[in-house]
């Protein structure tokens, strides 16, 4: 996503991801409880530390990880992927019926749909928020993957007195209240895994009017269809949610409450699991060896990628790539993951992180190889001297790196420039800021240097790749490549996997030879879960938990 989704992404919420923490409240303290009397049901509620606020629940505008993990358990899609990643039915009453050219998708939903407020749920609910995400007005910076539609790119690049002309084209119909019809500009072959990411979630067209700007920003400003409904949001705080009785599988969801707090320091986390005041926190540094061998310790297998993001425009000295390159060849990764973070994650050898599939049966990673430089401090100091005289400098001026705020951000932003500082003798200085205005920056091109993770939004190179060319609005670094751009589209439009996987590792090679972005590491994470807590899915792309199948014993 990570993460994309960052970031997000995506793009990807992290240990580098974050806001204040808001804990150990009388409201919530011991919610979760061990169910009161020797003997009696488990009370079914638990608590779950989380690093970082979502900066708004709406799934036109969401692009961070915490965002779409909340819009997932307060609303549904079509389908709703499993503990093993694969879509099974959510809304829809079964798979779709697809055509034989793979264009075009029918989807019937269930009988007696309603929203969480009791309202029907109907298939034009889909067709108002595809509309909505494309919209020029609603500066959705996802709205390329809803442009996979027919008609979708004329839509998001529709001058005002167009867009509802390209908005009656758009290749999707309700051809009644519970058929949805959609129609692709070209095959694609993951899309119904995609129908079950939160940008192609139903929104309530009129709701969603009459909170104009402010929908997604509080509780009574967000309405859903899924297992459960927001009833408290503390900002930097909490989040308070509570079991939705009129979800069509309320018969299956266990729990009647769950509490996220707002955590972003590890020692705050680790010691509210302690005292069992939260069910699930992740661990970083030290707390993972402290936790390893214990019935807490668990571990989630994520395809997330960080990576440094260099913005040209704000610091120009950026725009030469011999300073890009010497800036990421001279961090030392594998000292990073070992010293600083200690929880799995492993060195980048690319973008696209280890265990990503290829779209043709193989693993991206082990066909690509690694096409990222080596670290080599050596070669740095020598890109660092070239780009330099290029630039007719002596040396680097000082310039920031910004990331979040957290307890591993910062100590991630330490080893960084203690890195440049040793190895290239160059000075930069760390600003950590909370994770909703990192987001804010990062999309403003309000940075010199950034830190930021993009998690997959689905298990395919794309997810990371697409998202470095000219025209998309998640690239904010102001590179740009016509080749790089080219070879996306020649992706895009290959139907051979074989020959598409090959391109796509042709463009990653591009991208790193150019390194717009340097990559630090692919993500592992690491919780300490209860043990009386059962059937959470923690996926490894998209979202970071799902909750409809979790209980308490």
């Amino acid at each position: 996503m990570t993460l994309k989704k960052t970031m997000v992404a995506a793009l990807a919420v992290t240990v580098l991801g974050t806001t204040a923490v808001g804990c150990g409240n009388n409201d919530t303290k011991n919610s979760s409880g061990d169910g009161g009397a020797s003997g009696s049901a488990a009370k079914q509620e638990m608590n779950i530390n989380f690093t970082a606020e979502p900066p708004v629940l709406d799934s036109s505008k969401a692009t961070t990880n915490a965002a779409f993990t909340m819009i997932n358990a307060l609303n549904e899609g079509l389908y709703r992927l499993d503990k093993d990643g694969k879509p099974t039915p959510g809304l829809a009453k079964d798979m779709p019926k697809i055509s034989e050219d793979k264009l075009t998708y029918t989807i019937t939903l269930r009988d007696n749909l309603t929203w969480a407020d009791g309202s029907p749920l109907k298939a034009s609910d889909f067709v108002s928020s595809f509309k909505r995400t494309l919209d020029p007005a609603t500066k959705a910076q996802y709205n390329f993957m809803v442009g996979w539609i027919k008609g979708g790119e004329a839509l998001i690049t529709a001058k005002p007195e167009e867009v509802q002309a390209k908005k009656d084209a758009l290749g999707v119909k309700a051809l009644d209240d519970k058929t949805l019809e959609i129609t692709l500009e070209k095959p694609v072959t993951f899309f119904t895994q995609l129908l079950a990411f939160p940008l192609f979630f139903p929104q309530k067209e009129d709701f969603v009017a009459q909170q104009g700007d402010k929908y997604g920003k509080d509780p009574d400003k967000v309405i859903g269809a899924g297992p459960f409904i927001l009833k408290e949001w503390a900002h930097e705080q909490k989040l308070v949610f509570e079991k939705n009785p009129k979800y069509w599988d309320a018969a299956n969801v266990k729990l009647e409450k769950f509490t996220v707090n707002i955590v972003k320091e590890p020692a705050t986390g680790v010691n509210l699991f302690d005292t069992k005041e939260a069910d699930l926190t992740d661990l970083t540094g030290d707390y993972v060896k402290q936790f390893e061998g214990k019935p807490e310790y668990t571990v989630k297998k994520e395809l997330t990628s960080a990576y440094l993001m260099f913005e040209q425009k704000k610091a120009p000295f950026l725009a030469n790539k011999n300073i890009r390159q010497a800036l990421t060849m001279a961090i030392n990764g594998k000292a990073h993951v070992e010293t600083v973070l200690k929880n799995g994650s492993v060195p980048a050898t690319g973008l696209v992180p280890a265990g990503t599939a290829d779209g043709n049966n193989e693993e991206f990673r082990k066909v690509a190889g690694d096409t990222q430089p080596k670290y080599d401090v050596a070669k740095a100091k020598e890109l660092l001297q070239k780009g330099l005289q290029e630039l007719g400098m002596t040396q680097l001026p000082k310039f920031k790196v910004t990331a979040d705020d957290t307890d591993g951000a910062k100590k991630t932003l330490e080893f960084i420039l203690a890195q440049w500082k040793q190895n290239l003798g160059v000075e930069a200085v760390a600003e950590p800021i909370t994770h909703a205005l990192r987001v804010d920056r990062q999309n403003s091109k309000d940075y010199e240097v950034l830190v930021s993770l993009w998690g997959a939004d689905y298990n395919d190179p794309m997810t990371f790749m697409d998202m470095w060319t000219s025209t998309s609005p998640l690239n904010t670094t102001d590179w740009s490549s016509p080749a790089y751009d080219e070879l996306i589209k020649k992706a895009e439009d290959e139907k051979d996997p074989a020959a598409r996987s090959k391109v796509l590792v042709e463009a990653e090679k591009l991208l790193m030879d150019e390194m717009p972005i340097g990559p630090l590491y692919f993500r592992s994470k690491v919780y300490a879960k209860a043990p009386k807590v059962e059937g959470i899915v923690l996926p490894s792309f998209g979202i970071e938990w799902d909750l409809k199948w979790t209980s308490i014993k």
